[in-house]
């Protein structure tokens, strides 16, 4: 039996510093598919849009900027779709990891028509994680897409 040719990958990256300093693409893309890392709430400097405020012993106190940071997040997937020539209407999957699910809900609807237009028509998973990479962050989202 023959061993199967290499995968064919076309990868795609920020430059943001945690990108080399944990090892991973923002998004990779094999034939006709793009999956996009977890997408969050930074801006194009790395810098955490609404961050949630946090107490001295670093514990999110208020759940408020969802929306905000969950905006956010989509901005980011959308500047990933748009460098592979790709849209929302090309995703087909997503999975949102977020510290409370109240607010994701209540964040969620508003936040993923305006991305996807009235009817989003993606498969969605969301589910509650104790931590993400950063203590102001709320949400991560990631993404398959179909190209």
């Amino acid at each position: 039996m023959r061993p199967a040719p290499p995968l064919q990958k076309t990868c795609h990256n920020f430059g943001l510093p945690w990108e080399t300093q944990i090892g991973y693409a923002q998004a990779v893309r094999a034939g006709d598919w793009l999956y996009i890392s977890g997408q969050l709430s930074h801006d194009e400097q790395g810098q955490i849009v609404a961050p949630a405020p946090l107490d001295n012993a670093k514990n999110i106190t208020s759940f408020a900027n969802m929306e905000s940071q969950m905006r956010q997040a989509y901005v980011n997937a959308g500047r990933v779709l748009t460098h592979f020539g790709a849209e929302p209407n090309n995703i087909v999957e997503e999975v949102l990891y977020v510290l409370d699910m109240d607010s994701a809900f209540a964040a969620g609807r508003v936040v993923r028509e305006v991305f996807y237009g009235k009817a989003p028509r993606v498969a969605c998973t969301m589910l509650v994680t104790p931590r993400l990479a950063f203590a102001e962050q709320l949400i991560e989202i990631k993404f398959v897409a179909k190209l």
